[in-house]
């Protein structure tokens, strides 16, 4: 039996139910004013109610949704959230880029690629299209990373507010500043400069954040600024 290999196994299926529940509500998919019950979701996604439980328990314990009664919701950020957020987002994505743009063995492709499909996506005017393109920036450059703990926590912290995208990725002047900072992330990750991947990550970020606090109608950050160099 010599010749025999191990078998790849398949993802438990609550897995499979997290992940596209995850993916959903990040994408901003999922209705942010209804409940979410088990046995909606499982019905939609043609399984039992086991996986979509566990997959839901696992959503709360992340914050992603949260626990009302007998179902679930997805929760309504206020000012305090967003700061909190920001920070955090602020200490783990600078840090981020800044080991990504060490890794000189990744080719840059997907970087250039994501930020030409911003750029399409844009012109256009097709905002989901630019939302998918944004993922795979993110994605590009996380593949980089290869603290695989650190990779984790920016995805968990930026899944609470990427859900909120649509809510300012429709403008057009905020596309058009969101585009500046991916080419300057970009330009320094290709570069190899950490430094400079880190201050184009802390200025798309403050845009960022001010760009969602003011379709949410909050106070503005300190500073905010372009990206544009």
């Amino acid at each position: 039996m010599a010749d025999l290999k191990p078998l790849d196994r398949p993802p438990a299926l609550a897995d499979r139910v997290y992940a596209t529940l995850r993916e959903h509500l990040r994408a901003g998919r999922i209705d942010r004013d209804g409940p979410l019950t088990e046995a909606a979701l499982a019905g939609e996604l043609g399984v039992s109610r086991t996986p979509v439980r566990e997959a839901l328990a696992r959503l709360a314990s992340e914050g992603l949704v949260a626990a009302s009664g007998r179902s679930y919701s997805v929760p309504t950020l206020d000012e305090r959230d967003v700061d909190e957020l920001y920070a955090l987002r602020r200490i783990l994505e600078t840090e981020g880029v800044r080991e990504a743009a060490r890794n000189r063995r990744t080719a840059p492709a997907p970087l250039r690629d994501a930020v030409a499909a911003s750029v399409r996506a844009h012109k256009s005017g097709d905002v989901d299209g630019f939302i998918a393109a944004n993922a795979a920036f993110r994605a590009g450059w996380l593949a980089r990373v290869g603290n695989r703990r650190l990779v984790q926590a920016i995805e968990l912290y930026s899944g609470h507010v990427q859900s909120l995208r649509p809510l300012t990725l429709a403008d057009p002047a905020v596309r058009t500043t969101v585009i500046a900072g991916l080419q300057a992330i970009a330009a320094a990750i290709v570069a190899g400069n950490g430094n400079d991947a880190a201050r184009a990550m802390r200025t798309h970020l403050r845009n960022a954040e001010g760009a969602l606090r003011s379709a949410m109608g909050l106070a503005q950050p300190r500073r905010v600024r372009s990206a544009a160099r």
